[in-house]
């Protein structure tokens, strides 16, 4: 058995792809004679299914992304071909971005970096602090694993509660707001679907302590932005370090960028830089288990939403 890959679009920009079909026992082919398309550009979503229809022999299909919002249309209108995406693909660089996050907003960075004298002191430990993670995927068990040392009570809110391990429980999304008044800092790190979207509003905004922090590492439609402002204008939370935001980017002269406990990162939890790397693995691993004839990592389930 072969696999022919084509990596597009213009593959040699990206000799690292190229190189990872080859380990992974591959051969590097033009579209119109691979069996498989390894898409190298995150911000062309919409030419996927272009270059898929016009080379029917293309069977499965590697995306970079990591949530599938961006290509939902594209899989839905081709049930026949096999898609991947890079759930867990990215997990390592963005649960360390969090919890950097996590701990500059508890330890007054939003204050301290926009300083111009000396300020009074502020801020609490992440040490021994209780933790709520929204979402049970590749992040939460990177992010699990580097809150170990802090010694954090930490409870995984997730669809399919199980054990997890670095977590002291692992409850459904409907004991949420059970979970929220005792939360010290709340980190999102799950897929964005119809039933996860604003799931952080008014009401769980106000349900969580006045000191709590939150961390989103997942997608800016989880939280509605304009409670989000309410809640930091009052004091209704400690604060919001964000990676993602809604809309996003966002724009200049937004009130999340001059509130002073609100922290913001565009994006970057995981760089270009970074991710290819880790594309690349995933894709020498998905050849390779093409070859031998096992399942591939990261199926997209459009009925899960990721």
């Amino acid at each position: 058995m072969s696999v022919r890959v084509a990596v597009e679009p213009d593959c040699w920009r990206r000799p690292v792809l190229a190189e990872a079909v080859v380990r992974g026992g591959g051969t590097v082919s033009t579209p119109d004679e691979a069996s498989a398309l390894v898409w190298a550009e995150p911000t062309q979503a919409n030419v996927i299914g272009e270059v898929v229809d016009a080379n029917p022999t293309i069977e499965w299909v590697q995306l970079p992304y990591a949530g599938i919002e961006p290509v939902v249309d594209v899989v839905t209108a081709r049930p026949g071909v096999e898609w991947y995406c890079g759930k867990g693909v990215y997990a390592e660089p963005v649960a360390e971005h969090a919890l950097m996050l996590a701990l500059a907003g508890m330890r007054g960075m939003a204050t301290y970096a926009r300083a111009s004298r000396w300020e009074k002191p502020q801020g609490r430990n992440l040490l021994g602090a209780s933790v709520t993670v929204l979402g049970g995927g590749g992040i939460t068990d990177s992010l699990l694993r580097l809150l170990a040392p802090f010694g954090c009570e930490v409870a995984v809110v997730r669809n399919r509660p199980t054990l997890m391990s670095g977590a002291a429980r692992v409850v459904g999304p409907d004991e949420l707001t059970q979970v929220l008044p005792g939360t010290d800092v709340l980190f999102l790190a799950l897929a964005l679907t119809p039933d996860t979207a604003g799931i952080i509003s008014a009401a769980e905004l106000a349900a969580l302590p006045d000191h709590a922090w939150i961390v989103n590492v997942a997608r800016g439609g989880h939280i509605v932005t304009d409670d989000l402002v309410q809640a930091l204008r009052v004091g209704q939370i400690g604060g919001a370090a964000l990676d993602v935001t809604d809309p996003e980017p966002l724009p200049a002269g937004h009130p999340l960028w001059s509130l002073p406990n609100c922290l913001i990162t565009p994006h970057i939890g995981n760089t270009p830089e970074m991710g290819l790397v880790l594309l690349a693995e995933r894709v020498t691993a998905n050849v390779a288990l093409r070859l031998a004839g096992e399942p591939l990592i990261g199926p997209v389930y459009l009925d899960l939403g990721y």
